[in-house]
């Protein structure tokens, strides 16, 4: 779980440092606060890291001595460096070493090249914490090296850039905080040819597996895994950042957890991959191609309801199975296919369990 702590200093104006707090209180619920502001920031509910105390104390000198004499009194440690030169970091690798729980780091300079070296070096010892100013920084810090930091530390006077950065979080959790989705079995009914219709291929800026893809269905309560075009064939490249996703009008899981129709997605907007154990992750659109193909109707049971899909009519789309996957050109009833499966209602794509709505 990435962190998000709000750092509020003294020099603001009172009514300032009383907004952040709150808001760090309702968004976040951990704050790096100067000593003087210890005392009103555990008034406000808050997890207060400060060098005078708290639950997390902030340490100015990082021994293996102090760091277990802290903890000694029960509180969570953190060292904060800031890294200009390589030196800097040996500094920071070298207070991992500690025990310390958390590391702070502020990069003024250069802001990725550090960053990446130290989630290298340290990942699994201590916490790392990047030092950002807006959400956009937090974004790059979270995803730095693949892996991102542990979390970001938001010195900001702005609340609405906390609200953004805890926004950016939690898109970045799975869907409905789930570590997988999961994923079910649908038998087949039937399959049925239709006419010409605006298909979606989404063109990720990922490289996709076999057993992986993208959910998909004419019901949000049952999305389909359309397998990425990474299937060896006699007469087409395989095309690993593309899914073949179906017509305009289908939905789709995003990372937030709220279904998005294809029509409304567009290049830099985020999509879900996921695989048939329900192992999810982010991906970025490169692009969204549509053309007028030739579709199929696909109906399956599952849990005693109907759910339905639609695919391009043509050879090259798989859905996925169990162990494998099966074109759509040789499904047949009685096959079994991965299916998500979510009961309940979507108001504008948000998950409502207690609604009913019938969708055919």
């Amino acid at each position: 779980m990435k962190e998000l702590w709000v750092e509020v200093s003294d020099s603001l104006q009172e009514h300032v440092k009383d907004a952040l707090l709150k808001v760090a209180r309702e968004v976040s619920g951990t704050a790096l606060v100067e000593d003087n502001l210890l005392k009103a920031a555990e008034n406000a509910g808050l997890r207060v890291a400060a060098k005078a105390g708290g639950k997390i104390q902030l340490l100015e000198h990082v021994t293996e001595g102090v760091v277990k004499k802290a903890k000694e009194t029960g509180a969570s440690t953190c060292a904060r460096f800031f890294v200009r030169q390589r030196s800097d970091e040996d500094a920071v690798v070298k207070a991992a070493e500690t025990g310390v729980d958390y590391i702070i780091v502020g990069c003024p300079n250069w802001k990725i090249i550090p960053l990446e070296n130290l989630i290298a070096k340290i990942h699994g010892r201590s916490k790392l914490l990047a030092e950002v100013s807006s959400s956009q920084e937090a974004k790059v810090a979270l995803e730095t090296l693949e892996l991102g930091a542990d979390g970001v530390v938001l010195k900001t006077s702005d609340p609405k850039e906390v609200d953004a950065t805890e926004k950016l979080l939690a898109k970045m959790k799975p869907p409905n905080g789930e570590a997988q989705l999961k994923m079910k079995t649908a038998k087949i009914i039937h399959t049925k040819p239709l006419g010409l219709g605006a298909r979606v291929c989404v063109d990720t800026c990922e490289l996709m597996r076999h057993g992986e893809g993208i959910l998909l269905g004419c019901q949000s309560s049952g999305l389909y895994l359309i397998q990425a075009e990474v299937q060896e064939n006699p007469h087409v490249e395989p095309r690993p950042f593309r899914v073949n996703a179906g017509p305009v009008s289908l939905y789709t899981l995003a990372p937030s957890g709220q279904t998005r129709y294809l029509s409304e997605l567009k290049a830099g907007d985020e999509i879900l991959i996921s695989d048939r154990e329900g192992n999810v992750r982010p991906a970025i659109i490169g692009r969204m191609k549509i053309e007028r193909r030739p579709m199929m109707l696909v109906e399956a049971e599952i849990e005693g309801e109907r759910v339905k899909t639609i695919v391009q009519n043509a050879e090259t789309i798989r859905l996925v199975t169990a162990e494998g996957s099966v074109s759509i050109s040789e499904l047949k009833a009685g096959d079994e296919v991965v299916v998500y499966r979510q009961p309940g209602g979507r108001h504008f794509g948000v998950l409502v369990k207690e609604e009913t709505v019938i969708e055919r």
